[in-house]
């Protein structure tokens, strides 16, 4: 039986002015996986997500999550249907402890006044991300690893089926990169979240996706496994710098 699909987008585009940043892609993730975005900057990769996420508008085409056509809902709307998203830049509250901006997101994902959910929700997640050490620290003090992974708990919280993180791993030490790359397949493996992953980090990329898509100009010029992805001709001549004889 095939497994069934969470997500998928039909001729989605979107331009600005003159510039096409996205140009008909389309494409479908399956529920469970852990499916890769690569390219070169500027080739449309952070305007995928923010139309996705409802950030942005598409000048045309579908996008369709759990049954559901996206396209025209706002970000906190698409969020509540289960998809969440990190960014590049950590975004916490940087006045509110580690477990405080973990509660946030439980309390957008329950909004009704379940504070004994809230609750349970941040220590399983703190738990998970081992940030037991520091759940009372203010963000404000938090190194760029530590902010990230609030970052990433939070958006956990809201009880998300399919997450979104943009270059999760950029900035970080090959330590860290090890770190989350194992945090990221437990939360794959144990909670059954789906993941899409935009990161520049190539082999890591690949080690940990089922599927990779590659962007170029805002134009797919590949889809499929991960460890194919390497080896294609167009992937190389434009992203990895390189021409095979």
């Amino acid at each position: 039986m095939d497994t069934p699909v969470i997500l998928s987008t039909k001729g989605l585009t979107r331009k600005f002015g003159d510039l096409t940043a996205v140009s008909d892609v389309s494409l479908e993730v399956r529920e469970g996986e852990i499916f890769g975005i690569a390219g070169p900057n500027g080739a449309g990769k952070s305007t995928l997500f923010n139309l996705i996420s409802g950030v942005l508008a598409p000048s045309s085409g579908e996008i369709n999550f759990m049954g559901h056509c996206i396209g025209s809902l706002k970000p906190h709307q698409i969020c509540r249907l289960g998809l969440a998203r990190t960014f590049q830049i950590p975004s916490t509250f940087e006045t509110m402890t580690v477990a405080g901006n973990i509660r946030i997101g439980a309390m957008f994902g329950n909004p009704k006044d379940d504070r004994r959910d809230w609750e349970n929700r941040t220590a399983e997640l703190i738990d998970l991300l081992e940030l037991s050490d520091i759940r009372d620290s203010s963000a404000y003090n938090l190194d760029l690893y530590a902010n990230k992974l609030v970052m990433f708990g939070a958006a956990l919280a809201t009880d998300c089926k399919l997450l979104l993180l943009d270059e999760p791993m950029a900035g970080l030490s090959m330590n860290e990169v090890g770190h989350f790359t194992k945090l990221l397949r437990k939360i794959n493996g144990k909670k059954s979240i789906t993941v899409m992953i935009i990161e520049h980090l190539i082999d890591t990329l690949v080690g940990i996706s089922d599927r990779i898509m590659v962007l170029h100009l805002g134009t797919m010029i590949y889809l499929g496994a991960a460890e194919e992805m390497t080896k294609d001709q167009k992937v190389i001549e434009v992203y990895l710098g390189e021409k095979e004889d």
